[in-house]
């Protein structure tokens, strides 16, 4: 999807003391960049200071509303209720972001935001980079890292010598205005040029399992979660207990497909047993025993899944059980792990016909079976 096609456009700053990097943005974007991408609504992730000066300075100075007034674009795009404070643990407003605490915070509400913009198909997120904290910058370009999809979008604006990061400049006009910059020297606001450099990112969202999508977890927790993508695999189950645990983390499997998984892992464990293709085409009596008595253990006196089971079973376990258990199966893993980890657990396909067969690309020895 084009983002100038979405029916909701976003453009979410992040800024310091320097509000005007909104305005040089919106001109990038509306009045420069072809083709053009006009923001629906406009948001800006600030401490308490940086909102004091970006209400005086665009709200009330009026440079927003100039700007919108000389190039026709709609000044109800940003209100006051559009700037949004970061906050500390207590949930009152930052003054700055000084310490470790104050960053780990900061880093979490970022993240928040930018993972609440892109939740919606609908909506397209152009984030802006360049105010604010080399920190707050670094945090919103790795959550849209995280959480960006094709349509998102990530710039540092960029202004011509003498302009940059002048208290006066907000974007280059139409007609004449003129800016004080010492030494008896002056500048013309409408000499100045400002365009975005876009910013190449890589996009993880598919890694990262719908829990963390839905929101709960911070900025650490989320980064925890892709690093175990590139630590050596485990996985533990626990028949009793019925717990499933991969690379740490908890599965939440129904106990009829939990008794199914359990059944692949308890085939893989053994040499050469992995349940094949060709013991399918005809439904497979030892499939459904086996399967049947880890229903059986996991189940325990809770009899409708064991009853509805026995049914499908009671001629032996077909090849099209056998495959919609399997996908439902990878279906879980993939949304409660991330795409890439789930592939370390996921029910696999081996070998081609006729030969296939399916199981596991664990090693055994990083499988953990308690009965």
């Amino acid at each position: 999807m084009e983002p100038k096609n979405c029916k909701r456009r976003i453009l979410l700053a992040v800024s310091g003391m320097s509000p005007q990097i909104l305005t040089e943005t919106l001109y990038a974007l509306a009045c420069v960049q072809r083709p053009a991408f006009i923001p629906t609504e406009i948001h800006l992730l600030t401490t308490a200071s940086g909102a004091r000066s970006a209400r005086h300075k665009l709200l009330h100075g009026g440079n927003f509303v100039r700007l919108c007034k000389e190039y026709g674009l709609d000044p109800e795009l940003f209100k006051e209720q559009n700037i949004h404070l970061l906050c500390d643990a207590q949930g009152q407003p930052l003054e700055d972001i000084r310490t470790a605490r104050e960053n780990e915070i900061a880093a979490d509400q970022i993240v928040d935001w930018v993972r609440r913009f892109t939740s919606d198909p609908c909506a397209a997120l152009h984030l802006s980079l360049a105010g604010g904290r080399k920190t707050m910058g670094y945090f919103a370009g790795y959550a849209l890292s995280l959480f960006g999809r094709a349509q998102d979008r990530l710039s540092h604006v960029l202004v011509s010598s003498g302009y940059e990061s002048h208290p006066e400049f907000f974007f280059p006009t139409r007609e004449s205005h003129l800016i004080e910059v010492g030494n008896g020297r002056v500048l013309d606001a409408r000499d100045a040029r400002v365009e975005l450099a876009d910013i190449p990112f890589v996009r993880l969202r598919t890694e990262i399992p719908q829990p963390l999508l839905e929101g709960g977890a911070g900025f650490s927790e989320t980064i925890r979660h892709i690093q175990r993508i590139d630590e050596p695999p485990r996985l533990e189950l626990d028949l009793t207990c019925r717990q499933l645990r991969a690379s740490g983390l908890a599965v939440e499997l129904p106990p009829m497909l939990f008794a199914f998984y359990a059944w692949i892992v308890q085939r893989h464990l053994r040499d050469d047993s992995r349940p094949c293709a060709a013991d399918l085409r005809e439904p497979n009596g030892l499939f459904a025993d086996e399967l049947m008595t880890l229903v059986r253990s996991v189940e325990g006196e809770m009899g409708r899944d064991r009853e509805l089971t026995e049914r499908s079973l009671k001629n032996g376990m077909d090849k099209a059980y056998f495959e919609e258990k399997k996908s439902r199966v990878n279906k879980i893993l993939e949304s409660q792990l991330g795409k890439a980890l789930a592939r370390n657990y996921q029910i696999t396909r081996f070998g081609k016909r006729p030969n296939t067969s399916y199981g596991l690309a664990l090693e055994k020895e990083n499988i953990d079976w308690r009965d």
